[in-house]
């Protein structure tokens, strides 16, 4: 019998009334599963409403009840992180290491979540003139709606709501129609951890829900992690309807290997960025830019290296990468590699051919390795998303700073070198938002924030850290005078002193 994944709304399972579902593979097998519920535009304005309703006690709340129940969930979570990432696993594809990995990051952000308090100080300005205070506060928006990707479905959602939820909103999660599991599965620890009905909610679909929810008049902010065309669109109509946005984009990051660079720990930094999760995530390595004559011998110890990783279904303790999502994204990431040839780009590693003995129907794709590829090559220019990585070859460090600054994107990047100089140079001259400086994959810690520069980001709040609290709240200053008791009226003696 397929699974059936419904909304959540109001704190309980609320079956799909529209009648229209969308099919959830397992990558490994090809094979259909699970159907998800997609949402008519009732069924979104049912969630608005029930998150409407509970923001009327939930924004009056203590921050003491907040957190308490934040640290329940935070336990649950860790109780059953097994079976959240064997959900990732089984409709996403990526192997158990990665999808506990993916888990572990969202729990960052529910630790910062659980210590709010600390963000949501104010700030207090005393005798500004005679018994005239100024008080700088900040408040809750009400409700507010987060837009996942398929690659992060348990950690993007994390990046968002516990923050949310924990300044006081109410929120409405519409997540990846194409791995909507583990997005319930977080509604219910979050009930489980005692959750107020309506605080949480999540709401399955395409196209119409996404709308919805942009348009809702009584949605006040909307969060959204996704590719680049969509978040602009995201980004644009979301405004256009009064609504504050985060939208963050695509990427296209690059890793600048000078020759002073220890070529055997950058070989193993670009190994794992660009092939790690099979290659679907926005912070992975899709360029490497070798400096000088270091690329031959470089192309050949990642070369070595990639040819080891061994591809299997995320079930299998010893495979080290899975499929991709679908069949469709698998042969868009394939053609990259089988054009790359006659745009000037030497295949070094093709993987297109590649398959799993008896999962042939699973979207599988080998490891590609691309080098000498021409700045103008598609493989170059577009966010693959998949297992590819492209060797681009230059003079100098200037010429390689000039290469990634020329890109439309700016989400993350990364120098490997000894030299200490160079590093201060690159990461004050680069044109990203996020820069590892041996460090590969420059995610931040949950305290600090995440978010690109350019075609990366569309809006002003990167996400989670500091920036998540200030985009979930609103600044209120209020300015206060209290009469001395010692002024008043005459006839009227409270007994204070008159001499201060």
């Amino acid at each position: 019998m397929t699974k059936i994944v419904n909304h959540w709304i109001g704190g309980k399972t609320a079956e799909g009334a529209s009648g229209t579902y969308g099919p959830v593979t397992d990558p490994a097998t090809g094979e259909v599963t699970t159907k998800v519920a997609f949402a008519a535009v009732e069924e979104v304005d049912a969630a608005v409403a029930a998150a409407k309703d509970a923001f009327a006690t939930w924004g009056q709340s203590s921050l003491a009840q907040r957190t308490s129940i934040l640290f329940k969930f935070r336990a649950l979570l860790d109780e059953h992180r097994d079976d959240i990432a064997a959900l990732i696993t089984a409709e996403h594809g990526k192997v158990h290491s990665d999808a506990l990995g993916e888990v572990a990051r969202g729990l960052e952000i529910v630790d910062l979540a659980c210590g709010i308090s600390v963000q949501l100080k104010g700030e207090l300005s005393t005798q500004v003139a005679t018994n005239v205070d100024v008080a700088a506060i900040r408040q809750p928006l009400g409700v507010v709606a987060g837009i996942t990707p398929f690659n992060f479905p348990a950690m993007v959602p994390m990046w968002m709501f516990p923050l949310a939820i924990a300044c006081g909103n109410t929120f409405v999660l519409k997540p990846s129609e194409k791995d909507p599991s583990a997005a319930v599965r977080l509604a219910e620890l979050l009930a489980e951890a005692g959750l107020p009905d309506g605080v949480f909610n999540v709401v399955h679909g395409d196209k119409l829900a996404v709308d919805r929810l942009l348009e809702h008049p009584d949605v006040q902010a909307v969060s959204f992690v996704g590719s680049t065309p969509i978040a602009r669109y995201i980004h644009t109509t979301a405004s256009a309807n009064g609504k504050r946005v985060q939208a963050l984009g695509g990427a296209k990051n690059h890793m600048l290997v000078l020759p002073d660079a220890d070529l055997d720990a950058a070989a193993d930094a670009a190994v794992s960025a660009a092939y790690g999760s099979a290659g679907e995530r926005c912070m992975a390595i899709s360029a490497v830019v070798a400096v000088g004559a270091v690329g031959d011998e470089l192309v050949q110890k990642i070369r070595e290296r990639a040819e080891k990783i061994k591809i299997g279904p995320g079930t299998d303790p010893t495979a080290e990468m899975g499929p991709l999502i679908t069949k469709a994204h698998r042969d868009k990431v394939a053609s990259y590699v089988s054009g790359a040839a006659a745009e000037g780009a030497e295949v070094v590693l093709d993987g297109t051919g590649y398959t799993v003995e008896g999962h042939e129907n699973g979207h599988w794709i080998g490891i590609s390795l691309l080098d000498k590829v021409p700045t103008g090559a598609k493989a170059y220019q577009d966010e693959i998303f998949g297992p590819v990585l492209s060797v681009l070859r230059v003079d100098t460090y200037e010429d390689g700073v000039a290469l990634i600054n020329a890109s439309p994107f700016g989400n993350g990047t990364a120098i490997f070198t000894r030299d200490g100089g160079a590093a201060r140079r690159f990461q004050l001259e680069i044109e990203a938002g996020m820069v590892g400086v041996n460090v590969p994959i420059p995610v931040p810690v949950g305290y600090h924030s995440f978010g690109g520069w350019k075609d990366s980001l569309f809006g002003d709040h990167h996400i989670y850290g500091n920036d998540g609290t200030h985009f979930y709240t609103r600044g209120k200053v209020v300015t206060t005078r209290w009469p001395d008791p010692a002024d008043a009226p005459a006839g009227v003696d409270l007994g204070f002193p008159r001499n201060h």
